[in-house]
């Protein structure tokens, strides 16, 4: 069934009233029965019942032509969660029929002729006031899939020391004593030098060279850091629904093909589609 429920709906004379708040389905069949209109636009918190066969649908909101806002007035109030009484029923189908309580006063013959007109009429009205609408509207849920950004995540990025052992071979110089001693061939005396007296001693520094360490700091490598974006693809999975066309036939009618009710007696097309 077409869905009014969120609809702006107008009165009399394309008056906005309010907005269609919900809607009150016939057990069994599910078919509309009643708006819930709040007509916040014409009565501060207030809501009433109105039947779905007083209202024409268009894509700018849900009409009520011939609904006044003296009718509303007189009309029940309803809360939610609250029975729709069947006195509260009949007030408000009295007061949108236009018809009063004045048969008190008729004689009885009157009076039984009124009644008759009165029930013939309330027939009529409540075919007409409990129809529902032509104008059908098949829905169907699709996902729709928005995208928003969050902090999935950080990365720190810092430096620390890691040491090991690391050997360096150095060459190093180091001064040894060379003692060479040469053989006189034609010994001679030595005229007064007594043997033992004025020994002499010779002292013979020695250098070497040793290794000095110490480190010096190189830059082996540089790093910048930066972001950028990476594009993978997600599969979401839903339960989605649609609505499907459901035809109730009563009486002796067929349809053909195209949707269109034939009258089986006659086998000719009627104006009425579903």
């Amino acid at each position: 069934m077409y869905n009014p429920v969120g609809h702006v709906a107008y009165g009399y004379g394309g008056d906005k009233i309010g907005t269609v708040r919900d809607a009150l389905v016939e057990p069994g069949s599910g078919r509309i029965r009643y708006l819930l209109v709040d007509v916040g636009g014409w009565f501060s918190s207030k809501e009433v019942l109105v039947p779905v066969g007083h209202a024409r649908i268009d894509e700018q909101g849900v009409y009520f032509d011939n609904l006044t806002k003296d009718q509303v007035k007189e009309m029940s109030e309803y809360r939610e969660g609250e029975m729709y009484s069947s006195d509260a029923m009949d007030r408000d189908e009295r007061v949108l029929r236009g018809v009063g309580n004045d048969t008190a006063n008729m004689d009885t013959a009157a009076t039984g002729t009124a009644a008759m007109a009165t029930d013939t009429d309330r027939t009529d009205y409540q075919r007409r006031a409990y129809q529902t609408p032509d104008r059908l509207q098949l829905l169907e849920e699709r996902l729709v899939v928005n995208k928003d950004r969050f902090k999935a995540g950080s990365v720190q990025i810092g430096k620390r020391v890691e040491t090991h052992e690391e050997s360096v071979s150095v060459p190093l110089q180091r001064e040894e004593v060379v003692i060479e001693r040469h053989a006189v061939s034609d010994a001679r005396p030595v005229e007064g030098v007594v043997l033992g007296e004025g020994t002499q001693t010779m002292n013979v520094d020695l250098e070497a060279e040793r290794a000095n360490v110490s480190k010096q700091a190189y830059v082996t490598e540089e790093i910048s850091v930066g972001k950028r974006a990476v594009t993978e693809t997600q599969t979401v999975t839903d339960t989605v629904g649609r609505e499907v066309l459901d035809v109730n036939k009563t009486g002796d009618v067929k349809l053909s093909d195209d949707g269109t009710v034939r009258d089986a007696a006659t086998d000719r097309d009627t104006d009425r589609k579903y």
